[in-house]
């Protein structure tokens, strides 16, 4: 079990990246040390649209496989394999794979990690929490997805993180509106994280996604005047809140890639892939069931 004398997380072993059939198309990153610029912006004609919510199902209906064998005894490495194998099934491709030396199928971020955790053999225990984010690549496009899942039950301190963090995605979706500023969605999060004392993750942020994994729009998920990009109907990107029981500050692993909190206090975080209507935002990656 790779925890420390404190309970707290260190690296595990780390199983080789799972195939994926020579038929499934592939980002134009995969093999290559980074992706190419993107090019064409964040807003997105319908017909795309209609395609990065297609492959946000499959994304989301992913995560719902995984998050039903989260369980006491099972290993972040087993997560991985139903994510991947859920992923390729739908003749989609798990976006993480491959970009940027990302080793596996899925990011999953057990209890202090914030971001960007490596499946590997952690065994998930009774109270522990465990986010699972999955994009799907199909059609030339990414939909991006994540959900924080509670293994067994967790002390009313932790639970209450993790439907908070929920809801301050529900909240920061419901401000995301054509002639606003980006940064209402940071601003709507952490007044609201603040009720509770909650640290609100500032470093990593949400994106543009569509043809790009990642488009160089910025989404940030606290108060900022640094981000002011104005929200115009068809604009495509993902608010994905990082919230924790301590500190927003982060330490990084060794690994290029696991982010844990300073204080090593838990953390949950949830995501949606959505696109701005005159209405209001339309998710993406809502499950097909």
């Amino acid at each position: 079990m790779p925890k420390d004398v404190r309970g707290h997380l260190i690296p595990g072993r780390i199983s080789p990246p799972r195939p994926v059939d020579a038929s499934i198309a592939r980002p134009e990153y995969v093999g290559k040390s980074r992706p190419a610029k993107h090019v064409g912006g964040d807003v997105y004609d319908e017909a795309t649209i209609d395609r990065i919510r297609a492959a946000g199902t499959i994304a989301a209906d992913a995560i719902a496989a995984v998050g039903a064998a989260v369980r006491p005894g099972v290993t972040t490495d087993e997560l991985d394999r139903i994510g991947h194998d859920f992923v390729t099934s739908h003749d989609a491709y798990p976006s993480t794979l491959g970009y940027r030396g990302f080793a596996k199928s899925v990011c999953s971020s057990v209890n202090e990690v914030v971001c960007h955790g490596i499946p590997d053999d952690t065994v998930l225990e009774a109270g522990d929490i465990v986010n699972i984010d999955i994009t799907a690549f199909k059609d030339g496009v990414h939909g991006d997805s994540n959900r924080t899942f509670i293994v067994g039950q967790a002390s009313d301190e932790v639970t209450q993180l993790v439907e908070r963090t929920e809801e301050a995605l529900r909240r920061a979706i419901r401000v995301a509106l054509p002639g606003r500023r980006v940064n209402v969605i940071g601003r709507t999060i952490e007044q609201y994280a603040k009720r509770f004392g909650y640290g609100v993750v500032r470093d990593f942020t949400g994106h543009g996604v569509g043809t790009s994994f990642h488009s160089g729009l910025i989404i940030p998920h606290y108060d900022t005047e640094q981000y002011d990009t104005e929200m115009v109907p068809g604009m495509v990107f993902t608010i994905e809140p990082m919230l924790t029981l301590g500190t927003h500050e982060w330490d990084g692993w060794d690994d290029g890639w696991t982010i844990v909190t300073r204080d090593r206090s838990i953390t949950a975080q949830f995501e949606h892939t959505i696109v701005v209507r005159e209405g209001g935002a339309e998710i993406l990656t809502l499950p097909s069931a």
